[in-house]
């Protein structure tokens, strides 16, 4: 049985730019094996599309609802997309 591979892009509000979520978002989805990119948006909030087995973008998402220890998360959007499988590794795009 394969796994579902799934695509979500994800906006999270709040403390979230100054406090190093890019690079600890960086770092847990390398850590789960998921591929996509991580950056810091122009309203004050920190978007991200994560690729990979549905489970393991089901914990990277869950972990973006609390953050590194300095965030302050207020809410989490999230949009489901078709997979695409487009990306090589996780990146922190500027």
């Amino acid at each position: 049985m394969t796994e579902e591979l799934v695509r979500a892009r994800v906006k999270v509000f709040g403390l979230v730019q100054g406090v190093f979520f890019r690079h600890n978002t960086r770092m847990m989805a390398q850590r789960l094996g998921l591929r996509g990119w991580v950056r810091n948006a122009p309203d004050g909030t920190v978007e991200a599309l994560f690729e990979g087995p549905k489970e393991k973008v089901e914990e990277m998402i869950k972990w973006c609802h609390k953050g590194p220890p300095a965030a302050v998360v207020e809410k989490v959007q999230v949009k489901w997309e078709e997979y695409l499988g487009e990306f090589n590794d996780f990146s922190i795009r500027y």
